[in-house]
């Protein structure tokens, strides 16, 4: 009961766990299959396609597993 209760307040005082999405802060008005959305970014799609094909952005740590949009 102890750990129910401490689950509760956290709740209560942080707040529900926002479900994870898909990063979409920021995105220009874009035609669609052209943007290529990672879990944690987003980069022009090079080449475009069809909406909801796997695409592939660039980051630091070599190539990112998307989806165009």
């Amino acid at each position: 009961m102890t750990c129910l209760r401490i689950v509760v307040f956290t709740v209560l005082l942080v707040g529900p766990v926002p479900a994870i999405q898909v990063a979409q802060a920021q995105v220009p008005a874009h035609t669609p299959g052209t943007i290529c959305f990672t879990p944690r970014f987003w980069c022009w799609a090079n080449p475009p396609g069809p909406p909801g094909r796997v695409c592939y952005c660039p980051s630091q740590y070599g190539w990112v597993q998307g989806t165009l949009n």
